[in-house]
């Protein structure tokens, strides 16, 4: 497997593993733990990279707790992330992406 079909892999894996709890949210580090079982030499960092791209491509919302003032403060292994309907549909494939797409 190449390094792009690797990332599209690893980020199709992310929604999957999202759409699991929908519409619950799940905790990064506990998402980063899912996603070790499948590819056991993945960073955190990676992890947290490919949030950001699924964030930006409006796929993942973050969900905060009622109880923070400053949301950026996070650490980003204590941020919550649930799917959009958007990413509901991606996990699904029932609308494509090429970025996403092996």
């Amino acid at each position: 497997m190449n390094s792009a079909e690797r990332i599209k892999t690893i980020r199709r894996e992310m929604l999957v593993s999202l759409k699991a709890i929908y519409p619950s949210s799940l905790e990064a580090q506990s998402l980063y733990r899912a996603m070790l079982a499948a590819f056991p030499d993945m960073e955190f960092d990676h992890l947290r990279q490919d949030l950001s791209y699924l964030l930006d491509k409006g796929y993942i919302a973050r969900t905060m707790p009622r109880s923070h003032d400053h949301p950026d403060l996070i650490a980003w292994k204590y941020r919550w992330f649930c799917l959009t309907a958007a990413g509901v549909e991606i996990a699904d494939r029932v609308r494509f992406d090429e970025a996403l797409e092996i």
